[in-house]
């Protein structure tokens, strides 16, 4: 319903033409892989492949599609992850539509936009130094992965999965792995 909606207000521009949609992360890659699109207006939360992830492959195959995220939490962690995967925007879902179509053009044009609020709210969160391997490993861990899962998926042994536990949650003030899950998703980093 909400896509629906989306694409008949995108619609309704004279200057703007959506050519395609796609319900799951993995879709949309492959959609834009084959129509290369100018940009691609993708949710954070998509099923089978998130948005952000989805950026990073999008940029990996269509460098040129500018992509713009759309999120309905706008959390500093989700921010900064989709700016390391390339997003060249960063909009909340209850922005107001002109904002939308603004920042589709502006995109477009090769700006980057990023929500004003969500970015001082980035500006001033704590900053808790995780390494992208700790991320990895909480995002697995947020996953409900066990920890030789987690090795094998990562090519660690369980040890060393261990101590990417112990460090984060010590970096965290945490007592437990329930406790880092709700940090991180908190602060947007899975």
């Amino acid at each position: 319903m909400v896509r629906s909606a989306l694409i008949s207000l995108i619609e309704l521009e004279d200057d703007l033409e959506v050519v395609g949609e796609a319900g799951r992360g993995d879709e949309a890659v492959a959609l834009v892989t084959r129509l290369r699109p100018d940009v691609a207006v993708l949710d954070i939360d998509m099923p089978e492949l998130d948005g952000i992830t989805a950026c990073a492959r999008i940029y990996e195959a269509v460098p040129e599609c500018a992509c713009l995220m759309l999120t309905a939490l706008g959390k500093p962690g989700m921010l900064q992850r989709a700016l390391r995967s390339h997003a060249r925007g960063f909009i909340v879902k209850h922005a107001p539509a002109d904002d939308l179509i603004d920042t589709i053009r502006a995109v477009a044009a090769g700006q980057r936009i990023v929500d004003p609020t969500l970015a001082l709210a980035a500006l001033e969160e704590e900053r808790i130094p995780v390494t992208e391997r700790e991320l990895e490993v909480v995002r697995l861990i947020a996953q409900g992965a066990s920890v030789k899962e987690i090795a094998v998926q990562l090519y660690l042994s369980d040890g060393t999965v261990r101590n990417y536990t112990s460090n984060l949650m010590a970096k965290c003030g945490v007592r437990n792995r329930v406790e880092l899950v709700r940090i991180a998703t908190d602060r947007g980093w899975v």
